[in-house]
């Protein structure tokens, strides 16, 4: 497994790969890698015949109230898990390798970048989607590998590569959980234990709305019910709780579809967001 920090290092490096016949698949991340990342990377090997993964805490996608500074970046340790699951090529640019000086380029998707998250953290969408065009751009993909957890950023990713016509398949893949059903993220590892126990109201929010339009409840009364849960939580302060459209994100009114349940809370000082997938009977 090689390391590199240079982009044209790493054009140079899949470029010869291409001469060989060879598909590459990249997983984008910004390290403090889990099970969640690691089940990218093993759909990736399954798929691709080259695998890139990307370890950078873009600093562009955060505001000045966010944790840039405090971001884990356990490198060394995100490196072996990358060796132990057969990654081929690893990608650790600094931010001045990203972003030299006197950039003046940024990538924006209208619309749903505007709504949700895009509401709760201003111009994050446009540093997501300007990193991951110039990942796209570097790496040189035949599949780029993002996780469901992060619903709205990949449909996000997916609009964008569609309208510049990038030849990448954006594949998602399913959130992973720990064992008592808690997303698996990065910022996990700042609650306390106190507040991981709290934390778990999230995904126990989301399993009542599944059964709730399993059994024929309206979108609409399951969205109420969703923040009315998550305000009683014990330690949850709750940011939004909506049933929308899968590819849109605009509510839902009609029954026998199905719909997206997305929320978002903070827990303690931690931001944390989660979903489902929703089908609601006739």
């Amino acid at each position: 497994m090689d390391v590199l920090q240079h982009p044209v290092e790493i054009q140079a490096r899949v470029r010869s790969q291409r001469t060989s016949s060879q598909s590459i698949g990249v997983v984008p991340t910004m390290g403090a890698l889990h099970e969640g990342h690691l089940s990218l990377i093993e759909a990736a090997r399954a798929e691709c015949d080259f695998i890139v993964i990307t370890i950078f805490v873009n600093p562009t996608q955060f505001s000045p109230a966010e944790d840039l500074n405090d971001y884990p970046r356990p490198l060394e340790a995100d490196l072996d898990l990358c060796r132990s699951a057969g990654c081929d090529l690893v990608f650790t640019p600094s931010a001045e390798n990203m972003y030299s000086p006197g950039s003046q380029t940024t990538v924006a998707v209208s619309g749903i970048r505007s709504m949700l998250e895009g509401v709760s953290r201003p111009n994050h969408f446009d540093g997501v989607t300007t990193v991951v065009a110039k990942l796209l751009n570097i790496t040189l993909p035949d599949r780029a590998y993002f996780g469901q957890k992060d619903y709205q950023q990949q449909l996000i990713i997916r609009q964008m590569v569609r309208d510049l016509n990038w030849p990448v398949e954006v594949v998602t893949r399913p959130i992973v959980r720990e064992s008592d059903g808690l997303a698996m993220s990065s910022r996990n590892r700042y609650l306390s234990s106190q507040q991981r126990v709290h934390a778990l109201s999230l995904n126990q929010v989301l399993n009542r709305a599944h059964q709730q339009a399993a059994s024929g409840q309206s979108p609409e009364d399951v969205q109420a019910d969703m923040l009315r849960q998550l305000q009683v939580a014990e330690g949850v302060d709750p940011d939004y709780a909506v049933v929308v459209d899968t590819e849109t994100l605009q509510p839902v009114k009609k029954q026998a579809q199905t719909a997206i349940g997305l929320l978002a809370a903070r827990v303690g000082s931690t931001r944390l967001i989660d979903n489902r997938v929703l089908t609601f009977a006739d």
